[in-house]
């Protein structure tokens, strides 16, 4: 679904401005919250977008607001920005991690309603789609503080199910790594069809030729890890943005 992809072009430049990061491998400096990043421009675009890597910045290549952005600024906000009207950058910035949980959470029923195997759950996936959407939908002053675990519970349980459905067609063993510390691991080539990687630290684990085939990557981390010449084919819950921070064949 396109309006869960950001779309920076209708964005006010919220993820350069609302969060704070601190200079580490990922980022060349030191920011605070509600400061513009150094490298915005007058036009709410990153002046050194094609050279974030090089220049220090990979933390920004792999963040996805999920859409969040654009409709904070289009739609809550009506097209108003925090430069136009500075008396609304607190709750702007304030909005910027509410929205994009739940927008995440709208970005994974999304994928589950997709699946073959979810045929008797799409029903239930889509209530909970539509529910969370209408709040995403709310003013302002209901969202800002909007407890958002509230909805991921209810809505984890039912993503679960989703993929131990599409994980056991998989074959092989399954193996289930959810949660795991898996930093610099070595999985070169093995058989990790129909694995759970839920909320798993892959972190420059070695995934290389492995087969990921219906694998579930639910929040996992994987920065650095390295999927060139993995099968992917069918993997679960895998974001553009993890893809962006794992090593790829894309990238050679």
């Amino acid at each position: 679904m396109s309006r869960l992809e950001a779309d920076c072009t209708r964005c006010a430049a919220l993820c350069c401005v609302a969060p704070a990061f601190a200079k580490s491998s990922d980022f060349a400096v030191n920011k605070p919250a509600g400061q513009p990043c150094r490298n915005l421009g007058d036009d709410f675009r990153c002046g050194i977008h094609e050279e974030l890597p090089r220049r220090g910045f990979k933390g920004c290549v792999v963040f996805d607001c999920f859409g969040a952005g654009q409709r904070i600024t289009q739609e809550t906000f009506d097209g108003r920005d925090w430069r136009g009207t500075p008396g609304i950058a607190g709750s702007m910035f304030a909005l910027l991690p509410v929205v994009r949980q739940l927008h995440e959470l709208l970005w994974l029923l999304t994928e589950a309603m997709e699946l073959d195997e979810a045929a008797g759950l799409r029903p239930r996936l889509r209530a909970a789609f539509e529910e969370i959407d209408a709040v995403a939908a709310r003013p302002a002053d209901e969202l800002r503080g909007l407890d958002v675990d509230t909805y991921r519970k209810s809505v984890v349980p039912l993503l679960r199910r989703v993929s131990d459905q599409a994980r056991a067609g998989a074959g092989g063993r399954r193996p289930d790594h959810s949660g795991a510390q898996l930093i610099g691991r070595r999985f070169r080539g093995a058989d990790l069809r129909g694995a759970s990687f839920r909320g798993a630290v892959l972190v420059g684990a070695d995934l290389s030729g492995a087969d990921l085939r219906r694998a579930d990557f639910t929040g996992a981390d994987l920065r650095g890890a390295d999927l060139r010449g993995a099968d992917l084919t069918g993997a679960l819950f895998l974001t553009p943005s993890q893809l962006r921070a794992a090593v790829t064949d894309a990238a050679r």
